[in-house]
């Protein structure tokens, strides 16, 4: 639904790391990689509201998270000076979360982007996107890719981002009951890190692997039983440093049969891959009907 100037509500969809290649490391510890990410239809909706008080409210707690912690709050805070002279209103912001912490799908980034990209407008801040990723990469390694909104081929930190176009078929999302600890995978000594680089084709046409799978099996019982367990049913593959893993499929209904296996004690979602984030497909036609601007 299109709402007015002072109003905005938006999805804020996970993400694939279809592939994870770790290629080296940099002296301050930072790792290089290579991956290629999409997004899936599975999103948090976050709604944004103007209020009569010059102040950030986040009108939901997320468990365990201090509002100071908080990405979406972080974002805010971030776009706070670059607020219009015209605008002296602050920010009510809801959140109905779906997204799992902790499962390498990248929940948290989303909703920053996706906070950037509301307020950029809502407080007519006119930044480009660009300017919106650079912000964002202050907060996260993976919110650039949210704020641009197309699925890319990544290097660097995952910063440095190409747009690519990979197939979109429909996929199985799992997530056993245990959160990932990043800094736990990112320094185990076993870890590969010197995966050879390849070329967008290739990673387009035959995919990769992902370095960190082993190492989050070893250190998580939970991710390995989900594992072993989807391995049987498709092509399992790990997203990020999490605990998520997703196995593609051709058509729906082979996903809906999978699905229906599931144990109890895992989450489970049947989505599709989408190349252009569902953030912006709503956000375009908000900006079309309020400042009657067409994207071209």
């Amino acid at each position: 639904m299109i709402k007015t100037k002072t109003h905005i509500t938006l999805p804020s969809p996970a993400k694939l790391n279809l592939f994870l290649h770790i290629t080296g490391r940099r002296e301050n510890g930072y790792h290089e990689l290579e991956t290629l990410f999409q997004f899936i239809d599975v999103c948090d909706t976050l709604s944004f509201t103007l209020s009569k008080k010059d102040e950030i409210c986040l009108l939901d707690e997320i468990e365990g998270v201090k509002q100071e912690d908080n990405l979406i709050y972080k974002a805010a805070k971030i776009l706070l000076p670059y607020r219009s002279d015209k605008v002296t209103q602050g920010i009510e912001i809801s959140i109905q979360k779906q997204l799992p912490m902790g499962g390498g799908i990248g929940g948290g980034s989303s909703n920053a982007a996706t906070t950037l990209l509301a307020l950029n407008q809502l407080w007519q801040c006119h930044l480009d996107l660009e300017t919106l990723a650079q912000l964002g990469l202050e907060l996260g390694a993976d919110v650039p890719i949210f704020v641009f909104g197309k699925s890319a081929f990544a290097q660097g930190i995952g910063e440095e981002l190409t747009q690519v176009e990979p197939s979109t078929p429909y996929y199985l999302l799992l997530k056993p009951d245990c959160e990932v600890k990043t800094v736990q995978i990112f320094t185990d000594k076993n870890l590969t890190r010197d995966t050879p680089p390849i070329k967008i084709p290739h990673a387009l046409k035959l995919g990769g692997h992902n370095d960190c799978l082993e190492v989050v099996r070893k250190h998580n019982p939970e991710v390995n039983e989900a594992y072993l367990w989807l391995k049987n049913q498709g092509d399992a593959k790990l997203t990020g440093t999490g605990s998520c893993l997703f196995a593609a499929f051709d058509s729906r209904d082979d996903v809906l049969s999978v699905l229906a296996q599931v144990p109890d004690k895992w989450l489970a979602w049947q989505c599709q891959g989408c190349n252009i984030s569902p953030t912006h497909q709503v956000l375009d036609q908000w900006i079309e009907h309020n400042w009657g601007i067409a994207k071209r």
